[in-house]
């Protein structure tokens, strides 16, 4: 069963859904790729738009790269109080699990003040990582 992540900010409720990709991965060279369904619900009493957006991707060996730029998926959308907008995207890594966390740059638009919406952090996990218990 997929995993469901979320963090509310400033009323700007952020769910992310990870799906192991397996027919894209291959696991005897070393890729591991992962779908991440993301909703970014504006449950607040202003209008806000999504400016940037900073990820930080850390792997199984602590390998961190962070990813940053304007909007996701080519967009920076205007979400009204009650609007929610949806993507998806991808992340490989070099191993079987790892974890993502990031936020959104956000703008309150009637006011331009700026404030970071956050992702939470959230687990990539495929089959083929090893179990241990502690």
């Amino acid at each position: 069963m997929d995993q469901e992540y979320s963090k509310q900010t400033k009323g700007v409720l952020v769910t992310v859904r990870p799906i192991y990709l397996d027919e894209q991965s291959r696991p005897e060279e070393g890729q591991f790729v992962w779908a991440y369904q993301v909703q970014i619900a504006n449950h607040g009493p202003h209008v806000v738009q999504l400016l940037r957006r900073s990820w930080s991707i850390t792997d199984a060996r602590g390998r961190v790269q962070v990813v940053t730029g304007d909007g996701v998926v080519g967009e920076q959308p205007v979400l009204r109080p009650g609007q929610a907008f949806e993507y998806t995207s991808g992340a490989p890594l070099e191993t079987p699990s790892g974890f993502m966390v990031g936020q959104f740059h956000m703008m309150l638009v009637p006011t331009g003040e700026l404030f970071d919406a956050d992702i939470p952090a959230f687990s990539l996990d495929s089959p083929y990582q090893s179990k241990q218990v502690h």
